[in-house]
This record gives structure tokens, C-alpha cells and sequence, in this order.
């Protein structure tokens, strides 16, 4: 669900981000690089015009709310801690992730590769180092995808209805890839 269990997503760094904002806009942290960037990025005259257009515009839409994350992301390269701290953040909740599929399929204490995909690893040095971090605590070894999720999609149709055809269809993505 969006409201639980979705922690790492674009979606719940876009909320972050909201409340990130609301805090330093009404003085529970310190205003800094997020707080800037938003006001200009929507041509805020007075803060609390954001919350009428998170409210109007933007909550209806997990999309438009993922939308924010990419804030974020300039707010933590402009040297913004409080927004670096939800990228660590973001790796822990992933990381949460790796350990439950792991420890389900019997992987803890042993070795094992994770990849990654989604939006808020295009945010690169801001989450990567602290999600490989996490990983290799539990165990786990970080590997760079091969294949973007939708051609895995089809390497598991492959796989589950054409068997016979699999192999083709890994070598042929694979080489496209270069």
C-alpha cells in the first residue's frame, strides 16, 4: 500500500520531501536548500500556498507526488543534510526489503546477489553507497542490473511459457545491451 509498506519508493521520497518542506517552512528545521528550491520550483509567494497545491494538484496523483523526489535529490546535492538523510533513510528501508525476501528464501548467512530498479536509484551516489552497505551486512553482494525491469518481464514470460526459447531471448537482450 501506499500509506504502508511502500517505504524506498519515489512515492515515499516525494512525501518526505512534502513534509521536509512543511517543517522547515514553519520553523521545526532550520530552512535550507529543499526549502529554496520548492518555493521557486512552484513560484511559492507565501508557504502555505504549497499545501493548497500538494492538496489540489498533486495528492490525488502517486505519480505527481513521485514527481518531488527529483527535489529532493538537487536539494541533497545543494548540500541539503536533512534531504541526504532521507536517501540514507530510503537505503534502510530497502535494504529492510532485501532482508525479508532473503530471509524467506533461506539466504541469510549465506551469500547471495541483489539488484536493484526503480526511480530513486537514478539518484546514484545519494542512495547507492548506503543500500551496498546495508546488503553486505546481511550478506548480500550488489550487482549493477543486466536488463531493465521490463525486459526481465519478458525473460520470465519467456521462461514460464516458452521455455524452449528462453535462452534466445536472455542472449538477444543481453547483446543489445552491449
Amino acid at each position: 500500500s501506499e500509506f504502508f509498506g511502500d517505504e524506498g519508493s519515489c512515492y515515499w521520497a516525494g512525501r518526505r520531501t512534502m513534509e521536509l518542506f512543511s517543517k522547515e517552512a514553519d520553523g521545526r528545521l532550520p530552512k535550507n536548500a529543499l526549502y529554496e528550491i520548492i518555493r521557486m520550483e512552484f513560484s511559492l509567494a507565501e508557504d502555505f500556498a504549497f499545501i493548497d497545491l500538494m492538496e489540489r494538484a498533486f495528492l490525488s496523483s502517486r505519480r505527481k507526488v513521485a514527481s518531488l523526489q527529483p527535489l529532493l535529490d538537487r536539494a541533497a546535492r545543494a548540500g541539503d543534510a536533512a534531504a541526504a538523510e532521507i536517501y540514507r533513510q530510503a537505503a534502510d528501508e530497502l535494504a529492510l526489503i532485501v532482508r525479508g525476501v532473503a530471509g524467506q528464501l533461506g539466504f541469510l548467512g549465506g551469500s547471495f546477489p541483489v539488484s536493484y530498479s526503480g526511480g530513486l536509484f537514478k539518484a546514484g551516489d545519494l542512495v547507492l553507497p548506503a543500500f551496498e552497505e546495508a546488503v553486505s551486512a546481511l550478506g548480500g553482494r550488489l550487482c549493477r542490473p543486466l536488463l531493465s525491469p521490463v525486459e526481465g518481464a519478458v525473460l520470465l514470460a519467456a521462461r514460464t511459457f516458452s521455455p524452449e526459447s528462453y535462452e534466445t531471448a536472455r542472449q538477444t537482450l543481453l547483446e543489445k545491451r552491449g
